[in-house]
């Protein structure tokens, strides 16, 4: 079981209140190199000229990988709608790194096309995650061509505009799921999402974003201390699963509860027109 232990931090921005993109390839370290490797190579005999480009986002770019905790999260810009191209092949590639590799917990290819990602007219988290989290591997960098972005509303409305409907789909993939491991992921995903909606229901106050989860419940525990157990719950959960469903339920029940309450009150003030939408 792992620790819960005060690591992470808050992105670092400039005199403009950007957020600056803290990733490098030369704070990688050397355990991920292979890995990494063999995930362009995947990307690359699957895509071939479909593919644009390759990158890392999350932890390892940032240097704050931890062997055997961590995930590898990838993205692959596709020269074409990645609605044209074969992806049967996905589960197994993982399935093998996964295998392979002890270093990291798990691999996750995901794909987008190019010209979704350099469509900026509306906030999108892809564009985002690679903007300030991500570190290209392979082929061309896109980086340059994305808006900057800052720890405002916008980015708070991402976190919290879909919560509601996150946990009662966490809810329905846990019910009478009887895969283990379907379960634990699940867990983890929609805890990882609780802690990073926290964050954004103060996001407007306290100007500053992070990935991380440690910093985000801490200060979302300044502002909610009633809150505080609940949420350590929620870290703890993203960290160390439970293969419980009735447990994840009787916690999303609760703090969920509270958490969508929470979030329809920030939206009531910072998007009074989607929460009107969506209460049609």
């Amino acid at each position: 079981m792992t620790d819960i232990k005060n690591i992470g931090r808050f992105c670092s921005t400039n005199d403009n209140g950007y957020i600056i993109n803290d990733s490098n390839l030369e704070k990688v370290k050397p355990e991920f190199y292979k890995v990494i490797e063999e995930v362009v190579e995947n990307y690359q005999k699957h895509l071939g000229s479909d593919l644009h480009s390759v990158y890392v986002r999350g932890s390892v770019p940032r240097g704050l990988g931890i062997y055997g905790v961590s995930d590898l999260d990838t993205i692959a810009i596709t020269n074409r709608e990645t609605n044209d191209i074969d992806m049967k092949w996905v589960d197994k590639a993982e399935n093998d790194l996964n295998r392979k590799y002890d270093c990291i917990k798990g691999v996750e290819f995901s794909f987008y096309s190019i010209e979704d990602m350099i469509e900026t007219i509306n906030f999108s988290i892809i564009p985002f995650m690679i903007k300030t989290h991500s570190v290209c591997v392979y082929g061309e960098d896109i980086r340059g061509k994305l808006p900057n972005y800052k720890a405002d509303k916008t980015l708070g409305n991402q976190h919290l505009v879909n919560l509601k409907n996150q946990i009662r789909q966490a809810k329905e993939d846990v019910v009478g799921n009887d895969d283990k491991e379907d379960i634990l992921d699940c867990c983890v995903w929609i805890m990882k999402i609780i802690v990073r909606a926290g964050l954004a229901l103060v996001i407007e106050k306290e100007r500053k974003y992070t990935r991380d989860l440690y910093p985000a419940y801490e200060i979302f525990s300044t502002y909610y201390p009633e809150k505080e157990s609940e949420m350590k719950q929620a870290v703890k959960y993203a960290i160390n699963p439970t293969e419980n469903g009735n447990a994840i339920i009787v916690f999303l029940d609760d703090m969920g509860t509270w958490m969508i309450n929470e979030a329809d009150k920030w939206l009531q003030v910072h998007n009074p027109q989607k929460v009107s939408n969506m209460k049609m």
